[in-house]
């Protein structure tokens, strides 16, 4: 169902050459062992993809987020996961945008080419959650080093990255006159850091993604380090999650996809009273209202990614974007699992996976009360509410 005049045809055409050789069969048997696919992560890396988002100077394909997006996207509708390698797209945009030339210089050669990972970024934490400002993970100077004490949770990829994106508070809240400000973002050399003060706690959870729940204790990192000016976290941080929001919704699109593919093929084909189901407009209609709402999406996934490589405001769109396209992705997985009956069950079907996996967008990175939320307050000046 690609539209003959998406522009993308080539970046869609190749990564879909690439997931060729990686089968339903190789994700069910990732999703089963709750492993990491590595030899796909790789491939990825070895064909460029992963360093779309870098500039060309240091060794990227100098891409923007639209193009970093259509590469998700492919991959979910291939029927992958993007989830084991999205982290290194959107966390991308807090060194570029924010990163000292000296950072970049030393780190992005190094990611484009596969010698080293950013898969993960530690946020969240298990009293907070989304009321970031609240973080309780401290940083404080002492010599050349950041000293770092607290806990983070849901944090992903940790055993599957080199490098991570910390955000901590480094003056209390308490003496500062916005509660946004006082936060800073550190890169984290991930295999030094366990080896000295960061603990790894796996989470076991409902879809295959390797999380974690992270303990700090007198973790040093060096001052050179920080990302940014001292006390910006926050504002940084902010457009890392805009465009991890942009991409998400992408990939959402790429699983409502392959469910509609997926649930249109099968009904036709799906005879029962002596005709395919798909002729009754009880199957039908469903089907066309799920896909009617991911094109939907779509366009304001694409309004997202412009907009944020315009370097324009993008907060509200890529909210809505994220919202359209996980509903979209929902509905589209709730009508072909329906559709396939027992069958949407089994496991050799990959429905039930991907169901897993798409129903993580309802709450993850941001659920959709909190966009809402957003929405009311930031778009349409209605007070605040929390």
């Amino acid at each position: 169902m690609i539209n003959v005049q998406d522009k993308f045809q080539d970046i869609r055409a190749a990564v879909k050459d690439l997931c060729s050789d990686f089968n339903d069969e190789y994700f069910r048997k990732i999703d089963e062992d709750r492993s990491y696919p590595k030899k796909f992560v790789d491939a990825l890396t070895k064909a460029g993809w992963m360093a779309a988002l870098i500039p060309e100077k240091y060794g990227g394909s100098g891409l923007g987020l639209v193009e970093a997006s259509v590469i998700m996207e492919e991959i979910n509708r291939c029927g992958g996961n993007s989830g084991a390698c999205h982290g290194q797209m959107y966390n991308m945009g807090t060194l570029l945008r924010h990163g000292s030339e000296r950072q970049k210089k030393y780190f992005l050669p190094k990611i484009a080419s596969g010698e080293l990972s950013l898969q993960s970024m530690a946020v969240t934490e298990p009293t907070t959650g989304t009321d970031t400002t609240k973080l309780k993970t401290k940083a404080y100077k002492k010599g050349s080093n950041y000293i770092i004490n607290g806990q983070k949770v849901w944090i992903s990829r940790v055993n599957n990255s080199d490098l991570m994106i910390l955000l901590a508070r480094t003056t209390p809240i308490s003496e500062v006159t916005k509660k946004s400000q006082g936060m800073s973002i550190f890169i984290v050399d991930i295999l030094n850091a366990k080896k000295n003060g960061m603990t790894v706690r796996p989470i076991r959870n409902m879809v295959n993604h390797e999380t974690n729940e992270l303990f700090f204790e007198n973790l040093e990192i060096p001052e050179e380090n920080l990302i940014g000016s001292e006390g910006m976290g926050f504002k940084y941080i902010m457009d890392g999650l805009n465009a991890e929001r942009a991409l998400i919704a992408a990939e959402c699109i790429g699983d409502g996809y392959w469910f509609i593919d997926k649930v249109t093929k099968y009904t036709s084909e799906r005879i029962v009273f002596d005709r395919p189901i798909a002729q009754n407009q009880g199957v039908q209609f469903p089907i066309a209202r799920a896909y009617i709402n991911l094109e939907a999406a779509n366009l304001m996934r694409y309004k997202a990614c412009e907009l944020f490589d315009q370097n324009m405001s993008c907060g509200a769109e890529s909210n809505m974007a994220k919202l359209l396209a996980a509903d979209a992705s929902w509905d589209a997985a709730n009508v072909c699992l329906q559709y396939h009956g027992g069958f949407g069950f089994a496991a050799e079907y990959d429905i039930e996976r991907k169901f897993r996996e798409t129903r993580l967008y309802q709450v993850a990175p941001i659920s959709t009360n909190l966009i809402l939320s957003y929405i009311a307050e930031h778009v349409l000046n209605l007070p605040r509410s929390f």
